[in-house]
């Protein structure tokens, strides 16, 4: 899953996908309800950097949402420029192991929970969404995006990463196989007018709020559909990758742990929080 190889090498290229953020200080996550439509806003601050913190409160938000039975769910971001910057460097760097595995075990956890929710799903993405930012939006059923110098996409490979499995599914069940070969081989990050022109979202936007009343619109297409049919094409649709993660998790797991393990790893971490270190001086 993760070759290492060029790792060392591209340390100070390091990926906008994952970034040492500090927490927040208040709820990670907020819920509001919108006549009917649950609103998740992501709100660590800065950009919403995926760690374990921010995860947890995600999988126990989209229980919460399931058990309201809304209409649908939007998914967006308090920031005013990142819907999510990805994954937290700082859950990977000298990781504590448990702490590690409890990290990659609820990425997995919140993926499945979203992609394969019963109600419909939206993002309205405010913002960059390079890798894991990518990965939550595409595992919504529909995307608008605010216009703007933004960026969106799975960048694994500029590391000489692999990105998993499962984001590449994610990826392929979203746009053209084709199109995300050559995305993911060339780690590509589409402007949002490319990403609409590839299928990667589905309208843009003028602002935050235009997003979100696209959204709304989107969701309340489903009014005259019998919710059972449609939680039950849906999920028929989406049961290809959903089972594959469910055969693959434990050894994505443990690949994840290996990967975390190998000294040119966290050399090539180390040099690339150095370097942020020296840019912020």
């Amino acid at each position: 899953m993760f070759p290492l190889r060029q790792l060392a090498r591209h340390a100070t290229r390091v990926l906008p996908a994952c970034r040492p953020m500090s927490a927040s200080a208040g709820p990670m996550v907020d819920v509001a309800d919108d006549g009917g439509i649950a609103v998740m806003t992501l709100q660590r601050a800065p950009v919403n950097s995926l760690n374990l913190d921010l995860l947890q409160a995600m999988s126990k938000a989209l229980d919460d949402v399931a058990k309201n039975k809304p209409n649908g769910m939007i998914l967006t971001s308090a920031s005013p420029t990142v819907f999510s910057a990805g994954l937290d460097i700082m859950e990977m760097y000298k990781p504590d192991l448990k702490r590690a595995e409890q990290f990659w075990t609820t990425l997995q956890e919140v993926w499945i929970k979203l992609f394969g929710f019963k109600f419909a799903t939206a993002a309205a993405i405010n913002g960059h969404a390079p890798a894991g930012g990518c990965l939550l939006a595409m595992s919504c059923e529909y995307r608008a995006m605010v216009s703007g110098k933004y960026t969106i996409g799975l960048n694994e490979t500029a590391l000489g990463i692999v990105a998993p499995l499962w984001f590449m599914d994610t990826m392929c069940h979203t746009i053209r196989t084709r199109d995300a070969e050559l995305a993911l081989t060339t780690a590509r990050l589409f402007t949002v007018d490319e990403a609409l022109k590839v299928g990667l979202i589905d309208e843009t936007a003028s602002d935050k709020a235009d997003a979100i009343g696209k959204c709304k619109n989107f969701i309340k297409k489903f009014d005259r559909i019998p919710p059972l049919a449609r939680t039950m094409t849906k999920l028929n649709i989406r049961r290809g990758p959903l089972t594959h993660m469910q055969k693959i998790r434990q050894a994505d797991t443990q690949q994840f742990l290996a990967f975390l393990q190998n000294p040119q790893v966290q050399q090539a971490l180390e040099m690339y929080i150095q370097s942020l270190k020296a840019k912020a001086k």
